[in-house]
């Protein structure tokens, strides 16, 4: 160890901001696991590094007492005394015993250590980094594929796109760039773990974002928006400014702005909807593309609505599988028990799709 060490860690301080006296304590403290090891010892020792010369001195550490029960760590008063006849019952009498050789396991040890810290410290800034954007959409390239969780290159890390994830239907091969969403950053014993989503309702709400000033700008705003990925996309819009309009804001010119996010998703659907404080207003526009006769409020706390629809609208208001009524649901935050204009006003049957 010497003048050019001490540098090295006060220039790792400035650039990789890990303090040098943290450094060198955790260099010490190594260094009497590492002399304690190569010179097969239990005896109570003490590593100095002297900041100024970067040298490196190990020092024997003995307890004074009155009677010794234990040679390696004791030293009794009269034997003490023989050192310094200051010396008391309860002090500690150091010595040194740096060995010859021990530069060498020094400076091995000090670079383990280092090398360790430095790592330690840039995964604490990854993290740091990365819990900051959680919620946000990056772009990643594919590094490698692992029984269908993909490792995507999003800068200073590697992010998972688990299968849970993906958007059913999409396939990836190393090397695509894809736009992810940051759903959840852990701390791990090897390292930060970014999980990313493409399936998440979040990931086109930032894309309409990104590609919508007006919702950028505070403007417009997404009241509500469900998703079943890799489908359809229900999104519900709103705005306080008279002059503009929230979903033609979102469509764009000729649909250009709706059309640049559908074809980020591969052909999505997407229904962009005017939101209203009025429920059952919402409720009929959050139907669409189904025609709506009448909303019947039956349970304002509970948020429990009936919805009649012409027959021949039935099928299209619940949509294929219940998707429509289910997505207009999550959308709005209400239950909705659909019924056709004959079961509501001929019959007490009537079809009832839950949330």
């Amino acid at each position: 160890m010497n003048k050019e060490f001490i540098q090295a860690i006060e220039d790792l301080e400035k650039e990789r901001h890990i303090s040098k006296d943290i450094l060198l304590e955790a260099i010490e403290s190594a260094l009497v696991s590492a002399y304690k090891k190569n010179y097969g010892t239990s005896q109570n020792v003490r590593v100095d590094i002297d900041q100024e010369t970067g040298d490196i001195n190990v020092y024997m550490r003995m307890d004074v007492v009155e009677e010794i029960e234990d040679e390696l760590t004791q030293l009794s008063l009269e034997e003490a005394r023989e050192i310094d006849p200051r010396y008391e019952v309860g002090d500690i009498v150091e010595y040194q015993v740096t060995p010859r050789d021990f530069g060498r396991i020094a400076a091995q040890t000090a670079k383990q250590v280092v090398v360790q810290r430095i790592r330690e410290a840039e995964r604490g800034m990854i993290f740091d980094d990365f819990i900051t954007r959680q919620g946000e959409i990056v772009t990643g390239t594919v590094q490698r594929i692992s029984n269908e969780t993909l490792f995507v290159n999003i800068g200073r890390t590697e992010g998972i796109l688990s299968a849970n994830e993906q958007v059913p239907g999409e396939r990836y091969q190393v090397n695509d760039r894809l736009k992810v969403y940051i759903m959840d950053v852990k701390k791990t014993n090897k390292g930060p773990q970014v999980f990313l989503s493409r399936s998440h309702p979040g990931l086109v709400k930032r894309l309409f974002e990104l590609e919508v000033p007006e919702i950028e700008d505070g403007t417009v705003e997404i009241r509500g928006i469900a998703r079943e990925a890799g489908s359809r996309t229900k999104m519900a819009v709103y705005t306080e400014f008279e002059n503009v309009d929230p979903v033609g804001s979102c469509v764009g010119s000729r649909g250009n702005r709706v059309q640049a996010i559908v074809d980020e998703l591969h052909g999505e659907k997407i229904d962009i909807i005017p939101w209203s404080e009025d429920p059952e207003e919402l409720i009929a526009s959050v139907l669409s593309p189904a025609k709506v006769e009448k909303v019947i409020i039956d349970q304002p706390e509970e948020k429990v609505a009936t919805v009649v629809v012409p027959d021949y609208q039935l099928s299209l208001a619940i949509g294929k599988e219940g998707q429509n009524v289910r997505l207009a649901a999550r959308v709005s935050g209400w239950k909705i028990d659909i019924k056709s204009h004959t079961q509501y006003f001929g019959s007490d049957d009537f079809v009832e799709v839950e949330e």
